[in-house]
């Protein structure tokens, strides 16, 4: 009303093409103001809380200036897959985003017997935003008493003693699990595997010393590691992370071993690139910007922001890779 307003007091007054060029200039700012009043909502396929939904809520707040408002929609469930359908089924308009996760897009497709969704051809990449390495852990007595003080020592004993060692995770199908049975398909070793209802009652197994080793999250581990009470061999990402840059990486035992919790952004299949591209370039810059670094390194999350087509890249190959990591370990959940 304003606009048309103004718009009227120019051309009764003036009558002239610069009255003309106000106007269009003043009806532009008004469609984008409009625009931006429009609330964007996150889809978070996680309960409130945990990493991926505290990572979300802090790049929502950094876009506000350039997206406007961001709001979190948690829906958990069924291993992420109750979210990542809704935003799957959402209008491709750029409104509803949300968050793909190696769960709901590389790991679930295996696990699950039906999927609600198609992780490869139902969404549209945005970017990476964060990964956070899983650590490769060992029971501190059990460690001492069997001398194994690397992942070499770990191989060289399961080798000679097969199926002496055990390990734990946080249920079948997790991706403490998974982990395990890459790492044991790779080193050519057999461990029994001893699967708990969660990652807390994991831990606190292998503190007790009922179980030899984990793979752990390093967010989740990294406490007990400094304060020496667990003994860490690796990090399970492809290079050191930089939060310990002392532990050494799988990979540089066995070769080509990778394995991280990771997460981004996507929209729905079919949003317009336009739209895409000017996501991308506000959540790139809140991942990039110093202060999100700095609340990132207390979750032992190491950001790594990326173009639309590089994350869509990464989520394909990651996708291919669990496809066997899933079957050699025989989960299913039907």
């Amino acid at each position: 009303m304003i606009t048309r307003y103004l718009v009227c007091v120019f051309f009764s007054l003036l009558g002239t093409p610069l009255a003309i060029t106000l106007a269009s200039t003043l009806a532009l700012h008004a469609t984008q103001l409009q625009a931006q009043t429009k609330v964007i909502r996150l889809i978070v396929p996680y309960a409130a809380g945990g990493p991926i939904d505290v990572t979300a809520r802090l790049v929502a707040e950094r876009v506000k200036d350039s997206l406007g408002t961001v709001i979190i929609d948690n829906k958990p469930g069924a291993g992420g897959n109750i979210g990542a359908d809704a935003l799957a089924k959402a209008a491709p308009d750029g409104l509803t985003i949300g968050i793909a996760a190696v769960a709901t897009h590389a790991i679930n497709p295996w696990l699950y017997s039906k999927m609600p969704y198609n992780a490869a051809t139902d969404f549209s990449p945005i970017t990476q935003m964060l990964r956070v390495p899983n650590v490769l852990v060992m029971n501190l007595e059990t460690a001492a008493r069997l001398n194994i003080s690397s992942v070499a020592d770990l191989i060289s004993y399961a080798r000679r003693h097969p199926g002496k060692l055990n390990y734990a995770s946080g249920g079948n199908g997790s991706a403490g699990h998974l982990a395990g049975e890459m790492f044991k398909s790779r080193a050519g070793i057999y461990a029994v595997h001893i699967p708990y209802n969660g990652g807390n009652p994991a831990q606190l197994a292998l503190l007790s010393g009922q179980v030899d080793f984990s793979f752990d999250n390093l967010a989740t581990a990294s406490a007990n590691i400094k304060a020496g009470k667990l003994k860490a061999l690796a990090v399970t990402s492809a290079q050191r992370s930089a939060m310990l840059p002392d532990l050494p990486a799988i990979a540089e035992t066995l070769k080509g071993f990778e394995i991280d919790t990771w997460w981004g952004l996507v929209a729905p299949a079919g949003t317009p690139t336009e739209v895409v591209a000017r996501l991308n370039k506000a959540f790139v810059a809140a991942l990039n910007a110093p202060e999100s670094k700095i609340r990132f390194a207390a979750l032992m999350a190491e950001p790594v922001a990326s173009t639309p087509e590089q994350f869509g890249a990464f989520m394909k190959s990651e996708l291919r890779k669990y496809a066997s990591v899933v079957k050699a370990s025989g989960a299913r959940v039907d």
